[in-house]
């Protein structure tokens, strides 16, 4: 007969049911604050704080300054409802889709308080406790006073409520998750000490008046200052110049008075530029153009003075004025590209690049045009050059495309040619250079 040999087993002692049970409810907390939780949050239906009579002066400066931020060009779709959410921005990283800034209970802001707002805009960080994707740009606006924040916020509350759900990010994992945004977050992320409004601190223009609105609510470095592999802004290249989100567009150097620095210029003449998108042969294009169409043509005199005036700090001091090169012919070493410019821009720009005054610029001496990164000339051959539509120049001159006449070869010749003529000495332009802009997926 065979028998079965015993087993012998080890009832487990009471103390390890103790550890194992302790550990389940811990799995089980992480679960539920990670996932569970957020979900609930985000789909449950608040409680609405009772809104107060709105202060009518405290709503038309929170107007105001929402124009200074330019917050209706990010969250504000093509043909959509004011405010309420924006088509998607094109990061390095993904497709990030701005929120709903409307007072609407469940998709918007109107279950926030005015606390709320101020530690979104100053710290980053969602009422939920949730990090913003910095897409948002609170590194910027952390210097934003607790008075211009409960401005804005009196501002969107009078909004009509839109009820228009966000539309998630389109960022591979795990770059969208509260993990890899706290990371960020504590990499490059400084929160500003809180200050006296600007409106108390500075009663009339001045350097410190526009630092305040260029550093925070006009958040600039955010295009004018490189960037790492992470998406974190280089403080110590801070204003050098840096290529837009899309990779295209390069906003210049403000340090620099060989890009767009204005150490020379008179006050007068950088507050139009920002008010107008134009003044004398200085013009505004591309990405810069909405800036000023949508928010700096609003600037009333005293901030645009004292803009005007913290600008010309950034840069080198240099003579009253900046010269250009002397108009002087040469002879051109590319016929192809002479011969095009006789045919296409001589008409506009001038037979020896001297422009139109207030209506075409000149391009001897013009810094876009000499500039080393020739991306923003190279688009606005492409794609045409158009400036903004203000209050103060209604109706801009432009410059048409020629994606569709010229081809890459034309493209280069002509522009190295006009990099190279009447006193004008910068290095040629490649075919490569423009086949790269002109197949890049128009943004």
């Amino acid at each position: 007969m065979t028998t079965t040999p015993s087993v012998n087993r080890t009832a487990p002692k009471p103390w390890q049911w103790l550890v194992l049970a302790l550990g389940l409810c811990l799995l089980l907390f992480v679960l539920v604050a990670e996932v569970i939780a957020p979900a609930v949050r985000e789909s449950s239906t608040p409680s609405v704080p009772p809104a107060a009579a709105p202060d009518t002066a405290l709503v038309q400066r929170g107007a105001y300054l929402a124009r200074l931020g330019n917050c209706a060009q990010c969250h504000t779709a093509r043909g959509g409802a004011d405010y309420a959410g924006g088509n998607a921005l094109l990061t390095p990283f993904g497709r990030v889709y701005p929120g709903n800034l409307t007072p609407h209970p469940t998709t918007g802001l109107g279950a926030w308080s005015a606390a709320d707002f101020r530690r979104a805009m100053h710290q980053g960080i969602r009422p939920d406790g949730r990090v913003l994707n910095p897409a948002f740009p609170y590194t910027s606006y952390t210097r934003i006073t607790q008075s211009d924040s409960d401005a804005l916020f009196a501002f969107l509350r009078s909004l009509p409520a839109v009820d228009a759900p966000h539309r998630a990010h389109e960022l591979p994992w795990p770059l969208g998750t509260q993990t890899a945004l706290t990371a960020w977050r504590w990499l490059h992320f400084s929160e500003a000490p809180d200050s006296p409004g600007i409106t108390e601190a500075d009663t009339g223009p001045s350097a410190r008046r526009g630092a305040a609105l260029v550093q925070g609510l006009g958040h600039c470095a955010e295009c004018h200052t490189p960037r790492n592999r992470l998406g974190g802004l280089r403080s110590s290249q801070a204003w050098s110049g840096a290529l837009m989100p899309d990779g295209l567009w390069y906003a210049p150097a403000l340090n620099d008075n060989t890009e767009a620095g204005v150490a020379g210029w008179d006050t007068a003449d950088i507050a139009t530029l920002l008010t107008h998108g134009q003044r004398r042969q200085a013009y505004v294009a591309g990405p810069m153009a909405e800036v000023v169409r949508n928010s700096t043509q609003y600037l009333n005199a005293a901030d645009a003075e004292s803009i005007a005036l913290y600008l010309q700090t950034l840069a080198p001091a240099t003579p009253a004025a900046v010269k250009s090169p002397a108009i002087a012919d040469t002879t051109p070493s590319s016929p192809l590209g002479a011969k095009i410019y006789e045919n296409q821009c001589a008409q506009c720009h001038g037979k020896q690049g001297e422009g139109v005054a207030d209506a075409y610029p000149a391009l001897a001496g013009n810094r876009s045009v000499l500039m080393g990164n020739t991306n923003n000339l190279t688009l606005t051959v492409l794609r045409g050059g158009y400036g903004p539509s203000t209050s103060g120049k209604p109706q801009p001159h432009g410059m048409p495309p020629y994606q569709l006449s010229l081809s890459d070869a034309e493209v280069a010749a002509v522009l190295s040619f006009i990099r190279k003529s009447w006193g004008n000495a910068a290095a040629p332009v490649t075919e490569f250079d423009i086949n790269k802009i002109r197949n890049s997926p128009i943004r």
